[in-house]
This record gives C-alpha cells, structure tokens and sequence, in this order.
C-alpha cells in the first residue's frame, strides 16, 4: 500500500469524522509553526491562548504555565495535572491559584485539534499519522496502516506505535492512549501498553445519533469531545504493584457500566412500586472482563465527577462490601494499588458502626458484610451512602442484607457478580434490581470472549474409564476395590460408599497423576503456563502430591539431574493448598491416617506461606523467577486446591485446570474462570481437563443458569478442533483459485478427486506462482489473515494428534509467508515471532531447508552480501529485484531520519524506480542496475566532502544550506564550517538536553545564516539542530 493509498484510505476520512465531531483540523505545514521548535511537542500558542481563556490569566501567567509543562516528564504526573492538580502563583492573588489545563465541565471552552504527518525531531525523528490535542497538549496518537484484523493486534500500525514510544518518548508524555485504526478496524490501548491488553469498543448504537460508516462510529465511542474528556477525567488508573506501575483505561462495558451506575445515583429519591428504593441496580460482568477494576473507575467517578456538576455527588460517602475476607483484600489491594484517595478498611463491627453514625462525608470504606450482623441503628444521613457490594448475590444469607438496608436505607445499593444470577435465586433481583429490570448491565461470557477481554474455555475429558457416575458407585466400588484388601473393603462397605472412596483409589490418584504430568509437559509447560489441580478434599491432595513428587523426579533424572537435585526440585514444583485442621497434629494409631496428617502438617502453608506460593505461581516474585530464568530453581507448575483459591484469585498464567472434583453451579463456573484471563499472545483458551466426568452432564450441572447467560462459558474442545477444520477449509478454498502445486494434504476433508493440482518438486515454482496469481494487494491480505489464522489455530492445538495430517500443510504455508510478505510490503515477516515455542523449532528448520531463510534475509549496505543481487542470475533475478526494494526503502527509511533534506532526493528515486519495476515499465535486470546506480551515487555523495576543505559533518550541514539556496552561493562552505566549529568546539556539554543551551545555538546559526540570501532561512536553524542531534 503507498503513502497516498494510506492517506486517502484511512487518514483522511479519519480527520473527515473527528473534524465533524468539533475539532479543528490542523494541516502538517502549520503544525510544525504553532510549537516552539520541532522537537517540543506542545502547540505553545493553541496552549496559552486556551490557558488564559479557561482560566482568565494573565498572558505571563499562561506562558509561565507552559514553560512548567515542559518540565514534566512522567506520564502519571501528566494525568495528575490534566485532572486539575496544578496550581502556581498568579499577580493579584494572595495564594497559589489553581490553573485548570482542561474545562471538564464545559467541554465547548476548549480546543480540540488534529493534525496528521507530525514530525518530532530527536535522535530517531518520527512522523505519526494523527495526533489528537485538546489545548495543544497532546493527548492521543493514531497510527493509519494496513489492513488487518481486531484480533490481530501485532502488525505494523501497532509495532509503529511501539517504536514512536521509545525513540520519540516526548510525545507521549502527556498521551491518554493510542489508537490503530486500518479504516475500517479500530483498536486502542493505554500508553506503553502491551498487544494483549489492546482492545476494539464496541457498544450498543446511540439514540439519536447516526454515522456514516464504522470507522466514524468507533472513532465517535473515544474522541467525541465530551466522551474523551470523561475517559480521561475517570477512566485511566496506575496500577502499582511489585514496584510496577501499570497504566491501565477502561473496556467499552467499564465505561457503558459507570455511567449507568452514576445516572442510578443521580435517580431521585423516591420508592419504587413495592416502597423499596429506587436507587439500585445489578451489574453482572463476568470474570476475568475486570470487574474489581470497573468498581475503582465507579467510585472514582462518583467521587471526583470531574464532567458532572451536581449536589448529590458533592461529597458522597462509599462503601465497598464483601462477603469473604480473601475478597475484601483484593479489592482493598486493587483500591490502593490504583491510587483511590484515602479508601480505609474497617477491621471490626465496632469500627463499622463508628464510622457509620459518625455523620461523615466524603469516607470510602472497604468492609465484609459480616460486620453488618445485629446492625438496627439507622445511619442519619444514609442518603448520601453510595454502596457497592461485590457478589452481592452471597450477601443475602443469614439475614445480613436485612440488617446493611435497615442501618442504609436511603442508600443507593449497586450489587456486582462475576457470575450470572440463579433463575432460583429471587432475593439478589429483588434487592438489587428494580422491577422487571434484571441486569442494570450485562456483560456475559460470551461477551468477555468475542471481545478478547478474556480467552474462551475448552474441555476435553480424559481417561473415562476412571470417571465417577454416581449412579453406578456400588459397580464401580467392586471393581475397583476388588484387589483390595477385605478389611478395608468391609470398612468402607459398613459405612456405605461415597463418590470421595472411589476419587481417591490408590491406583486411579498413580495413574492420573502420571497423565497429568505428561499432558501438562506437552501442553502447558513449553509456553511457561500454569495449572491448578482441583482435587476432592484435603486427603486427596496429600495423594496428588506424593504422586506428581515421584513421577516427577524420575522424570527430571531422566534429563540428567541428580536424584538429591530432583526430588528437591520435584518437591517445589507443585505446592499444596488447603485450609488446617486441628485434628493435624495429633498422632494416630492407624498407620495410613498417621502418615497422612504428618504430610499436612508438613506442606501446611499460613497466611504469609500461602501469599508466597502464589506468587511464585502467578511469576509475581521477580526474586524467584530470575532463578528460574538463570536454571537456579525450577518453575512452579501447579496448585493442588480443593476449594481454596478457586475464588478471588487472578493467574493469568493459568492456561489448564485438571479437574478432579464434581464441581456444580456457582462453584464450577467460578471455578473454571481462573484459565480465562489474558496472557500473551499465544493462550488461546483455558482448558479444563475432566477426570471426574463433570462435563458428561454438564448441563445438569449448570441447570439453575438461564440458557443464554452460559451460553459458551464452557465447550467441548472437539470445537476448537472444528473451528481449525472450518479454518483450513476457507484457506484451501482460496487457494484452489491459483493454478499451483500444494501438498497432498491440502485435500484433506475434501471429496476425493473434487481437487487436484499439478504437482512439482520444486516448492518455489508453487510459491512465485501463487505470488503471480494473487496479482495485487488485495487478495494478499486476504490470504495473509487465512494464513496466520491457520497457524494460530494449529499452535493452539499442538500437540493434539488431531493436527498431525496438517502439519505439511502449516509447513508450506510457513514458508510461503516470509516471500510474499517480501514481495508485497517490501519488509521482513515477523513469523518466528508470533509463533510459540512448540513450533517455532519445527518451523525454523523448514524455512531453513527450503532457502527460504537465506532468499528473504535483508542486509544492510556495509553487509559484503548486499551487493551480490546485483549480479543475480536470470533464475533468481526476480526475488534479487524484491529483496533489493525491501532493503532500499529501509535503508532510505534510515537516512531520512538522519538528514531529511539530504537524502530526499535518493529516496524519491528510489520511490520511483520501484514503481516502475510494478508497473512493469522496466525488467528486473535494469531495476537492479538503477538501484544500484543510486547507491553509488548516494555513496559518493557522502564521500564528496573529501573532494572539499569541509569535514563530513561540516559537508552535511553544506548540503542542508545549499537546499536553501535560490543562486550559487559561494559563502556556503564557509558558513557551513563555521557551524561545525559551533557544535564542535564552542557548543556547551551536554547541550541537547537543555533547551535554553539549544536556542542559543539557534540564534548563532541564525546570525550566521542571516546575510547569506537563502530562501525561507527562518527554518535552517531548526533544520541545522536537528541534524547537529544526530551527529555531534
């Protein structure tokens, strides 16, 4: 696609929508006069005329603010002041005043800008798109590129963005979040924030207002100046943890929810129909979307409601409640770690009570609901409490809802879940919701999944003849335990058999465990993943872990460690977790029983234990993983849990759970989301493995859930292997369109005889075919997102054997890309890259032995090998023409950044070179002998400063005045020397960090340059800075 292509396609109706939602259009010329200087960031004059206008300051107060703005170098502190944390001394005023940067409140007081093509001078200069300002400050950068998917979030627009972060940092700031955006699809993300966590918005339509086509609808969600200004104003946090800050900007359901629940606060007071209040409501969003992070963004809005004027969130009093004490450090955790101001826990029901009838405003409390018991005293001003209750749906037992609504009855109740309401259960409807209203608002599991908000659940069931039927319990019991012993058979008989007998036979817990270890190594290890071990109760989980140490270790010797070594590192590779028992340290006379209590006092963990081994599990103990990474430890692979730490627990690294208890409703669905978060590129679903036989009925297990809020929350994973089957079918499709040579395997599924292709040894006949027959750009992208949907879909299936009759298939497919990737974009394929581990050896050494490796690497112009294509054979002149493009556009790429103005020209004729070689103006032969002409050429430009009294860099500052130039000037050279001399000798240390230092150097260029008659010589000072950067 060519610059123009990308202009017309994407930047321009691009600026088309955000000009029609009020913002003024900016064009590049101008953008780079209303700053400063090239490498300053800020629009200065849009700036201190909004400062002054917003504020009513005087002039020197408003510039005096923009020379502060300049010293501020971190993001978060950037927030800070956006949000109205600023304040400086202004004449007339006896105290600091405080200086709003933004009129959150009336939106139609600022200026909203865009600007494409603009240019941010530093070491690496850059050129983004579009960047977005509201007063001049820089607020979002969209990248327009190719096109792509919203799924696939690791091209070239986000790769784009990534580099403008790290070699033009300036830019960002102050930025809110970035966007890429191919004119159709539109992705954003937080500052530095990695491909994972980049999301589309997608939200119900807006009444009343109508678009012209997507790309304006999307756009509108995030930059219509009202919706940005909330986002900006509420709706961006800094996650601090581990000595990690994390920046983190809502999901679409985050933002839809909060608004929602501040309208409810808003509601009047007044009862409903029943004579309950009006003020409630029932937000379900289910686990892993980020619920804890949506109650933060509510009680952040509620409490600063930058965009809202209104009395009844003057000074509200907040009240986060929990059912479990896990849960209310989580959250409490989350609060704190987001920077809430001032949220206090109550630790007690006397501390609960005495902040509540103190007549507070203003309070944000963190409690468990269970400090609420006995509770009768009406608080007096229970109108201004806003109360936001976490799984509200289990706050309803033992009467405690009863007691928090009489102590809060005019409060406003907003009930959380991450899990769907029971149709059973009528108490959570009615006292959360109004009538007939259900979820205030829903976002299901299906939602999380289409979104990429969470990955899907798969479940495959494994060794069945080992599944419990709880109809069959007595069968089973005499085969199992026929070679028993009878005492222990008549024992278990006298007292009648129970589902725990048979999950914890001897033999079942060996035989498991070894499946367990030998799926896990295959599937989750290879991508460094994790895995809980769901056993029945406490007793089984001394079983499992015996097991797994023995199996284990034999394992770890067979790759040659030590037995010491591997039954120490085999000990910490699963760690047990379960709650104590008093009965645990007292001696038994039974030798199992005695064993088995000394085993749980052994691995019993406290408080401080527990949060360790978590964790080492989730990788959050930087400490432990660099041993890990160094060979010094071994990874902790598994949890053994029977009910703890099946709630409340985030691990995105979890990618399986080996489910050997018969988990049902509630308790399974919360259960099995601990495999549905995020992590990385390459976890395309959680996977739960069933040895119980949960999944057999798993619609009677999930019979108390309406159809449609479980709807996919957990699938078969034959689906994933039909999805990859749909997958290579639609690519083979497309590619029955060339008249090419495939594997055999390409037919597979297919009607034997419905699809033949002629057939040669030579694979590179195939590919350059199939490059022919795709013809233009079009059709490439189509094939490319088949492609690597394909590839995707087999890497998460590797190892299932299912994949194996389509590895030839993924093999040919693999080395087709790296070409055509070549061929049509003119750049490396990223293919190694995106792949994981599993395959990423097997794919490598394909494109090794098929020279596709060696046919596609790009060399640089000192590399002796870049200037063998240009003595290519006829056979290979053709790929010698396109790896020569490839190259020269990125070499062009390079010098431009190092001197514009210098090596335009060698870049423009490239430029035109090229497009004469694909428009089949000129043959592959004289492509390569123009290109290397231009070489030569650019060679000896940067050599002709020997042929001169000048240095190189004195000659290159000689060649960006002679751009300037309208007459032989023969002052140049001189003037040029002299230049030199300034940044060489005379320039103070380290003057290209003090901006002060660089506009002294300016105004001495300028002197110099005055009297010389150059056109537009206002600008080579600049010009002239921006080159002395990169070169002195």
């Amino acid at each position: 696609m060519t610059y123009a292509n990308e202009y017309t396609l994407v930047e321009k109706p691009c600026i088309g929508a955000l000009t029609s939602f009020g913002y003024t259009y900016l064009p590049p010329q101008q953008n780079q006069v209303v700053r400063d200087t090239l490498n300053e960031v800020i629009l200065r004059d849009i700036f201190i005329t909004s400062i002054q206008r917003i504020n009513q300051i005087p002039l020197y107060a408003a510039r005096a603010t923009y020379q502060d703005m300049l010293r501020v170098t971190d993001n978060e502190q950037w927030t800070n002041l956006l949000r109205g944390n600023y304040s400086r001394n202004v004449p007339g005023e006896s105290t600091k005043k405080t200086i709003r940067l933004i009129d959150f409140l009336n939106p139609e007081n600022n200026t909203f800008t865009v600007t494409n093509q603009f240019y941010v001078k530093s070491q690496n200069a850059r050129r983004p798109d579009i960047v977005i300002f509201i007063n001049g400050i820089p607020i979002v950068v969209i990248e327009a590129k190719k096109p792509f998917t919203a799924k696939d979030k690791t091209g070239e627009a986000f790769e784009q963005i990534k580099q403008y972060e790290r070699d033009i940092p300036r830019l960002f700031y102050s930025n809110a979040f970035n966007i890429i955006t191919d004119g159709a699809n539109v992705l954003y993300g937080a500052t530095n924030a990695s491909s994972a966590y980049w999301g589309s918005w997608k939200d119900d339509p807006v009444e009343g207002i109508s678009f012209n086509n997507d790309l304006e609808k999307q756009l509108w969600y995030l930059l219509e100046p009202s919706r940005l200004l909330d986002i900006l104003a509420h709706f961006i946090v800094f996650e601090k943890r581990e000595q990690k800050v994390t920046k983190k900007i809502c999901r679409y359901q985050q933002f839809r929810a909060v608004n929602k629940i501040v309208q409810r606060v808003l509601a009047p007071l007044q009862p409903d129909s029943t004579g309950r209040k009006y003020r409630k409501g029932l937000i379900w969003h289910t686990q892993g979307s980020g619920k804890s992070l949506t109650m933060v963004f509510a009680t952040l809005k509620l409490k600063t409601h930058r965009t809202i004027n209104s009395p009844t969130l003057e000074n509200p009093n907040i009240l986060i409640l929990t059912d479990r004490v896990d849960l209310d450090e989580q959250i409490s955790k989350t609060f704190l770690a987001c920077g809430l101001p001032n949220p206090t826990n109550i630790n007690s029901g006397n501390a609960l009570q005495e902040a509540i009838h103190s007549n507070p405003v203003g309070l944000t409390l963190l409690s468990t609901i269970f400090k609420f018991d006995g509770s009768a005293r009406e608080a007096a001003n229970s109108h201004n409490w806003i109360i936001l209750v976490d799984e509200c749906h289990r706050t309803q037992e033992k009467d405690l809802g009863a007691y928090l609504e009489k102590t809060l009855p005019h409060a406003c109740f907003i009930g959380f879940t991450g899990t769907p309401i029971q149709t059973t259960d009528k108490d959570t409807y009615q006292n959360f919701s109004l009538p007939n209203e259900g979820y205030l608002d829903r976002y299901s599991i299906d939602d999380a999944v289409t979104d990429g908000a969470t990955v899907p659940i798969r479940y495959t069931s494994r060794k069945a003849e080992w599944q419990i039927d709880e109809k069959k319990l007595d069968i089973l019991f005499d085969n199992w335990f026929a070679h028993e012993p009878e005492e222990v058979v008549n024992k278990i008989k006298a007292r009648g058999v129970k589902v725990d007998d048979l999950v914890k036979h001897r033999e079942r817990i060996e035989l498991l465990a070894y499946d367990i270890w030998a799926h896990f190594s295959a599937h989750g290890a290879p991508q460094g993943f994790k895995a809980q071990i769901v056993a029945i109760d406490r007793e089984a989980i001394i079983l499992y872990k015996r097991e797994l140490n023995k199996i284990i270790t034999k394992s770890l010797q067979k790759q040659g460690l030590d037995k010491e070594t591997a039954i120490i590192w085999a000990d910490a590779m699963s760690i047990p977790v379960y709650s104590s028992n008093q009965e645990d340290g007292k001696p038994s006379e039974d030798i199992y029983i005695d064993k088995l209590r000394q085993d749980l006092v052994k691995y019993a963990l406290d408080k401080n234990g527990e949060i360790a081994a978590i964790r080492k599990f989730t990788g959050d103990d930087t400490e432990y993983e660099a041993k890990v990474l160094n060979g010094e430890a071994p990874s902790v692979h598994f949890l053994i849990v029977c009910n703890k730490l099946l709630t409340g627990f985030d691990a995105p690294r979890e990618s399986v759970m080996y489910l050997d208890n018969p988990l049902k409703e509630h308790n399974l669905l919360q259960a099995i989301a601990r495999t549905n978060r995020v992590y990385g590129t390459h976890k395309e679903f959680g996977l739960i493995v069933d040895y119980i036989g949960v999944t057999k009925n798993l619609s009677s297990a999930l019979a108390t859930y309406r159809a449609a809020d479980i709807r996919n929350a957990l699938v078969d994973l034959e689906v994933e292997r039909n999805q990859f089957k749909n997958i290579h079918t639609q690519l083979t499709k497309f590619l029955k369109t060339a008249e090419i040579s495939l594997p055999t395997s390409f037919a597979v599924g297919e009607k034997k005889g419905t699809y033949q292709t002629k057939r040669t040894p030579d694979i590179r006949v195939s590919y350059d075919t199939l490059i022919q027959n795709l013809g233009n750009e079009e059709k490439w992208y189509t094939l490319r997102r088949l492609s690597k949907d394909f590839i995707k879909a087999y890497d998460a299936l590797s190892p299932d054997p299912f994949i194996l009759d389509y590895k030839d298939d993924l093999k040919w497919i693999a080395g087709f890309l790296p070409l055509a990737t070549l061929t049509f974009e003119k750049r490396e394929s990223t293919l190694r890259r995106d792949v994981s581990a599993k395959i990423r050896e097997m794919l490598s050494e394909h494109l090794t032995i098929t020279g596709i490796t060696t046919l596609c690497q790009l060399h640089d112009i000192n590399d002796p090998e870049f200037w063998q294509d240009f003595s290519s054979s006829d056979k290979d002149i053709q790929i010698a023409v396109v790896r020569k493009s490839a190259e020269l556009l990125q070499i062009m790429q390079k010098k431009l950044d190092e001197n514009e103005l210098y090596y335009a020209t060698f870049s423009e004729r490239v430029k035109e070179v090229l497009n004469q070689f694909e428009q089949k103006q000129i043959q592959g032969a004289e492509t390569l002998r123009k290109y290397e002409q231009i070489i030569r050429d650019m060679q000896a430009s940067e050599g002709a400063h020997t042929n001169t009294s000048l240095n190189q860099n004195a000659y290159g500052i000689l060649k960006i005045l002679e751009a300037f130039q309208n007459e032989d000037n023969i002052q140049l050279e001189a003037t040029a020397q002299a230049i030199d001399v300034l940044y060489t000798s005379e320039a103070p240390s380290g003057w290209q960090l003090k901006e002060q230092l660089r506009k002294q150097l300016r105004q001495q260029v300028r002197a110099l340059v005055f009297k010389l008659g150059l056109n537009n010589w206002k600008d080579i000072p600049g010009k002239v800075e921006e080159y002395a950067i990169k070169h002195y």
